[in-house]
């Protein structure tokens, strides 16, 4: 379908495409509706094809949702279906216990996270999506952004592959991208990780090229020092994790300055315990 109707006039796709890649509007930010059946389309942009509307099924309304979440489950359908997936908004599943955010294919959901959720929710979707045999992917909003320290409330999103070893997926609505930051080690001592990104279109070639995608993996520098006066300094002002290590010191009889070097200079898996408590709980 090459034409639909917006706000009582007829629109065609190949002009609406036009203002969403010029950045005058956002993509189906507008309703469009079938000049025939008068149900709500979607406009489909693929950089092989020409752009076209397709009718857009949705389970329930989405009245009252977060703009960030709504907008950035439309966006992941458009992309989806210009590159080739059957992919459905808002479809219940495990006998009406799941709602998945973007259904792609009889086996594949994708969940969009926005808002805070506990690790125990959390599980429980995850498990009911292994219950029913679909891979869910997870792919979160801006309160959830991975920046250069990790939080205990990231880690559930926190995936692992052969080719990006740890990877977490977050989905950039205004700029209608999803961004993958791969490679992801954390310090031996502190909460500092360090990433490579790739971002990728929302629409069909960027689709295909994230499905693809085949990165170099960089070695990071450590500074071993730096991990040294952290914990000094964490000891002193006796945070929690200070606190920890110097009774498991005292009680091991082991000085501060008799621990093993590499033990500041080893990265370790994002939210894995930090290297010196490994060491002394092993010792």
């Amino acid at each position: 379908m090459y034409a639909a109707i917006l706000n009582d006039r007829l629109v065609l796709a190949k002009n609406e495409a036009y203002l969403v890649a010029s950045g005058k509007k956002k993509i189906n930010y507008e309703k469009y509706h079938c000049p025939r059946c008068k149900k709500q389309v979607i406009l489909i942009i693929s950089q092989k094809k020409t752009a076209f509307f397709k009718h857009f099924k949705l389970i329930n309304n989405s009245l009252g949702e977060k703009e960030e979440h709504h907008s950035s489950k439309l966006l992941l359908k458009t992309a989806l279906t210009a590159a080739g997936f059957n992919a459905q908004i808002e479809i219940p599943l495990a006998e009406g216990q799941l709602r998945a955010d973007v259904l792609a294919s009889p086996k594949l959901a994708f969940e969009v996270q926005c808002a805070p959720l506990s690790e125990k929710e959390f599980n429980h979707r995850h498990n009911l999506y292994k219950q029913i045999n679909i891979q869910d992917i997870w792919i979160v909003g801006q309160r959830h952004y991975l920046k250069h320290k990790i939080k205990k409330a990231q880690l559930i999103f926190m995936r692992k592959n052969q080719l990006w070893q740890s990877y977490y997926l977050e989905i950039d609505s205004m700029n209608q991208l999803i961004r993958l930051k791969y490679n992801i080690v954390q310090e031996p001592i502190t909460r500092v990780v360090y990433y490579q990104t790739q971002e990728f279109l929302l629409d069909e070639i960027g689709i295909r090229n994230f499905w693809k995608y085949k990165p170099k993996l960089k070695n990071y520098q450590l500074n071993s020092i730096s991990q040294k006066e952290y914990l000094n300094q964490q000891i002193k002002q006796k945070s929690k994790m200070g606190l920890r290590i110097a009774e498991k010191l005292y009680k091991k009889q082991i000085p501060l300055n008799e621990l093993p070097e590499s033990l500041f200079t080893k990265w370790r898996r994002p939210g894995e315990k930090n290297t010196v408590e490994q060491y002394l709980d092993q010792t």
